[in-house]
């Protein structure tokens, strides 16, 4: 509903585009893109993927569908494969919601080539940072890497009529962690965030929402400066909270 609801994520996603340029390609790693090992989408065109049901039909109406990037899909695979990575191409897949709803307000003319690569549910955040490592080359070429998933994603708690009020005190607790720890480049810990973060498991019951920000991370490079971008909350305990890795 990010794309329908006016709040401050909402508002803030609309200037990202702006703020940060035009890339000449976007790679995302989406938390509604899960595969077996790091699986890239080579198509002409993508198609938009409504992954969701049980939403007013405007949200299904949409379409974003910006071109492929078959030929930066086989240069990432390659990047991957020779860092050790077992990878996959799938030539038919579209853009989740992950993807599309974010760049619908960051760059709304479709205009730019787009591809996904998917996340390893089973796999940890150390393998994730070094997916975004062997990624890290693209940048040079002003391929953006971004992660999209969300900082925190327990469903059970959402209050579906607050857009931006109060929010739990663990759910604070644990995004001033998290933001800490990335400021202080503190990699052992974030990298071990569920055993070292406050309210951890609470906050991704599981962490396939979280893994997108490990790949971003790792294709920060290797001296990587973080910036917080923008903190918000929606329905209460679903944080919004945007980095740059540069």
């Amino acid at each position: 509903m990010l794309v329908l609801t006016e709040s401050p994520a909402r508002d803030f996603l609309r200037g990202l585009g702006r703020a940060i340029g035009r890339p000449s390609a976007i790679l995302v790693a989406s938390a509604h893109w899960e595969t077996r090992v790091p699986t890239l989408n080579a198509v002409a065109r993508n198609a938009t993927i409504h992954d969701f049901y049980g939403f007013p039909p405007a949200l299904f109406a949409m379409r974003y569908e910006p071109p492929g990037a078959s030929e930066l899909a086989r240069r990432a695979a390659g990047l991957l494969a020779a860092a050790g990575f077992e990878t996959g191409i799938d030539p038919e897949r579209g853009l989740d919601h992950g993807t599309w709803v974010p760049l619908s307000l960051m760059y709304p003319d479709a205009d730019i080539p787009v591809l996904q690569v998917g996340i390893q549910p089973a796999l940890d955040p150390a393998h994730h940072w070094r997916v975004g490592r062997a990624l890290a080359p693209l940048r040079a070429d002003n391929v953006l890497v971004m992660g999209s998933g969300s900082f925190t994603h327990d469903l059970s708690r959402l209050r579906r009529g607050v857009v931006d009020g109060a929010q739990p005190d663990d759910v604070v607790a644990f995004s001033d962690w998290f933001d800490t720890a990335i400021g202080d480049g503190r990699a052992a810990d974030l990298l071990d965030y569920r055993e070292r973060a406050p309210h951890a498991v609470r906050q991704h019951p599981t962490d396939e929402h979280l893994l997108p920000l490990y790949v971003a991370l790792g294709a920060g490079g290797e001296t990587v400066a973080a910036e917080r971008l923008h903190c918000s909350a929606m329905y209460s305990s679903l944080r919004m909270d945007a980095y740059a890795f540069r």
